[in-house]
């Protein structure tokens, strides 16, 4: 296993723990959980710059990213819904995404990484998640809830490019 498969593995040591701290939250608890949630979400950009880097693109690591991703957001989401923060039915059109694309997946031949609606889509729900997990002043709930539906937003949008490409029209160039 390559060191950037290892670093995107280790993402997946912080969930405990930020699922520990949100389950009895109090204001240090959550700004622990937001410190180890944000120090995981970054190292999801160090895998994929070590991976370039040092010339360690794998198939490995094109399905334990995302993967681990997927986890690393769904495991503070459902958290978060213990809570009352957000509505169960936001939570699942995130997860219902993410699951037909694995499904998706599972009949590609080839795996392939994530673009630019992908990217987008994992900085969103990074930022929302963070807004809602750390403990701020109430003026500031409805910034995190918009957050937090952007990222639903995005997560939809770059799943229905990942189904349904745009297509790249040859015949339409002009002469």
């Amino acid at each position: 296993m390559t060191i950037p498969n290892w670093i995107t593995f280790s993402r997946l040591l912080g969930l405990p723990f930020i699922l520990y701290y949100l389950h009895n939250p109090t204001p240090q608890g959550r700004w622990v959980c937001l410190a180890i949630f944000l120090v995981a979400s970054l190292t999801d950009w160090l895998d994929g710059y070590l991976a370039r880097k040092l010339n360690q693109i794998s198939d490995l690591g094109k399905f334990l990213d995302p993967l681990v991703d997927k986890l690393l957001v769904l495991a503070p989401l459902l958290a978060l819904i213990e809570l009352g923060q957000i509505p169960a039915w936001g939570v699942f059109l995130i997860l219902a995404r993410e699951l037909t694309i694995a499904g998706w997946r599972v009949n590609q031949t080839t795996i392939s990484g994530a673009n630019i609606w992908g990217k987008l889509k994992t900085v969103g729900q990074i930022i929302a998640i963070a807004l809602l997990i750390a403990p701020l002043p109430d003026k500031w709930k409805i910034y995190s809830l918009v957050a937090f539906w952007v990222s639903v937003g995005l997560t939809l949008i770059s799943g229905a490019i990942y189904i349904f490409p745009p297509r790249k029209d040859s015949t339409s160039q002009v002469s």
